[in-house]
Parts: C-alpha cells; structure tokens; sequence
C-alpha cells in the first residue's frame, strides 16, 4: 500500500510517497528531473516488501513548496532536502533509489554524509554531473541568468490544460512513454538550475562514499548519447572511481530507455531486488 507524508520546511512542505511498513528497512527514493515521486509508481510494488520506500518530491517538483522567490535550485539545495528528510523519519541509516538527476543529488549526499547511506542504486545516471574546468565560469553566468530570467517572469505558476501538459513533457522527454507521462503528470514540476562542479571536484568528493553502488545503464538511455559516453572522460573517470572504492560496486545494462523503470520496470526490478537484500561485503 502507498500513502501520502508530508515534512514541514521553513517555506512549506516537502511532499512525499511511502510505501510497505515504517518498520521495514529505509530506502530513499530521489527521482529525476521535472520528474516527481511517481516516477517509482510502477517499480517499488515490484521489489522486497520487507523494506520501507520513502519518495519524496525535490522542492519546485511534484505538489511540495517551491522554493521562496530568489533561491535557486540547485543540486546542493537537494542534499540539504534529504537531510531535513530523513532527520523527519528518524534514519541514521539507509538506502538510496535514485534516478539521473536524482542520482546525481545521492552521489553527493553519499560523499557528505558516507555513514549515513549503506547502498546507492542508480537508475540510468552516474551518481555525478561533472563540468569541464574551463567551462565553470560558462555555466555559473548561465545558471544565475536563468534564475534573474525566471524572476521576472509573472508570479503565477505556468498552467496547462492536461493535454497540452502531456504534449510539452512528451516534448522534453522523449524516453517517457504516453503512459508514463501520465503517471507522472499526477503531480507537477518546475524546471531546476543545476549548478555543475568539475570533474577533479567529482572524483574526490566520490572517495568518501563507502556504500555499496549499483549502476543500471539503460541502453537507449544515456548510454547511447555521445555526451554521455561511459567509456571517454568524464564518466569514464566516474565509473573508475567507483571500481576503486572500498565496498561493492556492480554495473548492469538493460534493454530500455532513460526512463525503463517507469516503462518496464520488470527489466530493473529483479536486479534491485537482489542489491537490495544482500549483504555488503568489502573489497580486500
């Protein structure tokens, strides 16, 4: 069964889905971008009933509180929202589900706060998002135009009629089914800034984690886009980090696009499953 929480924050809420017992062992659920917490709809009835799946929407997604006027949205405003996430649920201990940029968001989290994560599963991602040096200065004047652009624009929130929302997201994600986008157009979203650190900065923030990581490719997911080759710099730098770390690491492919979890979650589920409930056992 699943059912609605809700964690009080200085400018509202953070809205989130739960599924199974409270007792059950924690696993936080991060979705993607202009995604919401139903992007695990179809999944998490699929995998272990013994643990407790907690999926919340990310501030400015889904029916949680946007931010107040003038705070960005960035991927490190995201980690501070897991933590006032899990501080409400009482875990000192937990798994993360997470997908792209979701995923991106754990990884960080799990190089802050590496004794509070025990596994980090990544759906069709690479747990970073890293940024040529050079292009720092690019990518900061982009992200803080973008945020005076999106100051100006009028105070209500853009609305849709439901077929002209289900148009402009099958327009953004083409790796979303019609289906798909239904489910997740149950709950809204507004588009985030994601502010990028370098590669150099990637690799030694991901020396700290000490969960075990699974990584799932989706083959007509971004595996097949140049930009994210895994086998070129940077994400080839990525995945060797992960193999040098201390505890598990375990990469898998499967038939499907960016959002294969959503579309065909019996092609994932069975391999999270068995992440999920084995034991952690460090490289020697």
């Amino acid at each position: 069964l699943c059912c609605e929480l809700s964690f009080p924050v200085p400018w509202g809420h953070i809205a989130a889905k739960a599924w199974n017992h409270p007792r059950g062992r924690p696993v936080l659920c991060l979705h993607g971008w202009a995604d919401n917490a139903n992007t695990f709809d179809r999944l998490i009835p699929l995998l272990p009933e013994e643990f407790y799946y907690v999926a919340f929407d990310f501030p400015g997604h889904g029916v949680s509180s946007h931010r107040p006027p003038g705070i960005p949205y960035y991927f490190t405003e995201y980690v501070a929202d897991m933590r006032r996430v899990t501080d409400a649920l009482n875990w000192n201990r937990f798994s993360i589900l997470s997908h792209s940029m979701g995923a991106n968001v754990g990884g960080l989290f799990c190089s802050i706060f590496p004794k509070l994560v025990d596994k980090l599963i990544i759906l069709d991602g690479y747990g970073f998002y890293p940024i040529a040096a050079d292009a720092v200065q690019e990518q900061l004047q982009k992200a803080i135009d973008e945020l005076l652009k999106l100051e100006k624009e009028p105070g209500s929130p853009r609305v849709y009629t439901p077929d002209g929302a289900l148009k402009r997201l099958l327009q953004g994600n083409e790796s979303v089914s019609e289906e798909s986008a239904k489910i997740l157009l149950q709950r809204g979203s507004t588009e985030p800034t994601p502010l990028r650190i370098t590669t150099e900065q990637c690799l030694k923030l991901q020396k700290n984690i000490t969960a075990a990581v699974l990584l799932i490719g989706a083959k007509d997911g971004l595996l097949k886009d140049e930009k994210w080759n895994p086998n070129k710099p940077p994400f080839s730098l990525i995945l060797e980090g992960y193999h040098s770390l201390a505890n598990q690491f375990r990469l898998e492919k499967v038939e499907g696009t960016h959002h294969v979890h959503l579309n065909q979650p019996d092609r994932v589920a069975g391999i999270i499953s068995e992440f999920l409930r084995m034991g952690v056992s460090s490289k020697l």
